[in-house]
């Protein structure tokens, strides 16, 4: 009976195309890169709030790349320039990640964290597949598929040229699309300018602008759950266009996993379990 019972999971799993560790730490999700450029590995962010994977110029210029085409690269309320990698050779455990990525000063980005940033792993890495973030084992896998009978919440998923997009309800008011960001350390940045701060709260923020937000806290609801005294941040402005903010970290590791279907266009956040 017990050895049926582990072949029915063992046949019920999803099929795992890949799969690498990552640390959570401050915050972010780290994760180390191979470069066949580089002869050490690289230290990376996964950040689903980039609509391109990107390294640090300063890293890129290391290593000897050679800059390509200049672009403008907006970031969180600031404005930068970038320049086209094409043809990165760039794996982590084994797999590919996005050939053509931006080369970005990421300078004040490294100097906020404990060591420094060599670049992001964005959007362009879930384009078209299904990955998922288990924050409880600390891995990404890449899936053939999503896992079936998982206790979760799923929501639809908007897959932007720029990132991707899921709905949440904000002190009861109706649904609104947010950024779903892993480079978000913080549980939500939310455009608003119906609430006011609270005295003399502000934060700074964390990234490719130097800014201080003022804060609040408000109820966040996901689907079926909610969430009460959500550490939030405010603009008057949205972030990115279309959008009404990012829902980051601080709220997205309070489930025990997160599945992003971009394919499907759905994502599903899984509690933890009882007792956990």
């Amino acid at each position: 009976m017990v050895f049926g019972a582990a072949l029915f999971r063992l046949q019920a799993a999803p099929d795992v195309l890949g799969e690498f560790p990552f640390q959570y730490r401050e915050g972010l999700l780290w994760i180390e890169v191979n470069l066949a450029q580089s002869e050490r590995p690289l230290n990376f962010l996964l950040d689903t709030g980039t609509g391109v994977s990107v390294i640090n110029l300063a890293t890129a210029k290391c290593i000897g790349l050679k800059l390509g085409q200049e672009v403008p690269v907006h970031g969180v309320e600031t404005l930068l320039t970038g320049y086209w990698q094409h043809g990165l050779a760039a794996k982590v455990a084994g797999l590919e990640l996005p050939h053509e990525v931006l080369a970005v000063d990421l300078e004040k980005l490294s100097r906020s964290c404990e060591q420094r940033v060599d670049g992001l792993v964005g959007a362009d890495f879930f384009r078209g597949r299904v990955v998922q973030i288990d924050f409880d084992a600390q891995k990404i896998r890449v899936l053939k598929r999503e896992p079936a009978g998982k206790a979760g919440e799923t929501l639809p998923l908007r897959v932007r040229p720029c990132g991707m997009c899921l709905p949440i309800s904000v002190n009861g008011l109706k649904r609104q699309w947010v950024r779903l960001d892993t480079g978000c350390a913080t549980a939500l940045q939310w455009v608003t300018s119906e609430v006011k701060p609270e005295p003399r709260a502000r934060q700074m923020a964390i990234g490719l602008a130097e800014v201080s937000i003022p804060q609040t806290k408000t109820t966040l609801g996901v689907r079926g759950q909610e969430f009460e005294n959500v550490p939030t941040g405010l603009h008057e402005a949205a972030i990115f266009p279309g959008e009404a903010g990012l829902l980051g970290n601080g709220l997205l590791s309070r489930f025990s996993s997160v599945t992003i279907n971009a394919k499907a266009g759905r994502v599903t956040l899984e509690k933890h379990h009882v007792g956990q």
